[in-house]
């Protein structure tokens, strides 16, 4: 299933770019953002990690720089018999953190040193199980690839907006123009975000449910998820801000304290997700 979700995000994303190419620069456009799609799936299959890792200005570190979150996930990987994946702290006062890779052998977990000041033992371990659930279902390689085509699609839109200011979305026959490029601008980034929307808010309830089996204990990341909520709320990270095609790779919505950040929300509401958890330890 994961595998045909990816083929059509692959392929939606792509059609964006092509849309995108021909609404500024006609049928030579369109040739452009076909060729610029094959190289970005290409790019977003092999490094979309290490660009989401150089993104966030993420730190690799072992069992020396960081013992309490270096041993809970090298416990939970044990326990799901995966390889060890990568542990990298991103330096942020905002409690969060995602996971990256575009499989478990090439797997990267990272955690905010907001996390790990906020969280105690037990919601840590719920937090990154939670993360290595997205591993083992190999959801890390959707979210990369869609955090990177969504990224390009943005910028390319960005582009269309100092084309159509400075006079040059007409491109070489009539099907560009000012329209295409004001429908680019608009329509763009917000198919992106929707593709995005539509891929991420079900893989987040799989992974609350396979985190907490793998964890044993459903409160605990019900537990975090309730202080992770609040203390995005209050504290956005404004890295993501400036990113918002990653949003989605977090485990709560990093950027809630805009105005309409649930509009856009890339993640089911956080009081339905713990909900469902208590449901689990009910059961």
């Amino acid at each position: 299933m994961n595998a045909l979700r990816t083929t059509l995000l692959l392929a939606g994303l792509t059609a964006l770019l092509v849309l995108v190419g021909k609404a500024i620069g006609g049928t030579t456009g369109m040739v452009i953002g076909l060729l610029f799609a094959g190289v970005m799936n290409i790019g977003s299959y092999w490094f979309s990690d290490r660009l989401v890792l150089s993104l966030y200005h993420a730190q690799p570190v072992g069992p020396d720089q960081a013992p309490e979150l270096y041993s809970v996930v090298q416990e939970l990987a044990h326990r799901a018999h995966m390889p060890m994946p990568r542990v990298y702290i991103v330096e942020t006062e905002t409690p969060n953190a995602f996971a990256t890779g575009r499989d478990p052998n090439h797997a990267a977990v990272a955690a905010t040193t907001g996390l790990l000041r906020l969280m105690d033992r037990e919601e840590l371990t719920g937090v990154l199980a939670h993360e290595l659930s997205h591993v083992r279902h190999r959801d890390t390689l959707i979210s990369a690839i869609a955090a990177t085509l969504a990224g390009a699609i943005a910028m390319i839109a960005n582009l269309a907006q100092w084309a159509l200011i400075f006079g040059m979305g007409r491109g070489d026959d009539e099907e560009g123009g000012i329209v295409g490029a004001l429908a680019t601008m608009i329509l763009a980034p917000l198919a992106a975000a929707l593709i995005q929307m539509a891929v991420s808010r079900s893989r987040e309830y799989g992974a609350d449910q396979g985190g907490a089996e793998l964890s044993g204990h459903p409160l605990w990341l019900a537990r975090a998820l309730r202080k992770l909520e609040s203390a995005n709320q209050a504290h956005p990270m404004q890295t993501a801000a400036r990113n918002p095609a990653t949003a989605h790779l977090f485990i709560v919505n990093p950027l809630s304290g805009a105005k309409l950040a649930h509009l856009f929300s890339t993640h089911p509401p956080t009081e339905d997700r713990i909900r469902r958890l208590e449901q689990m330890a009910g059961r």
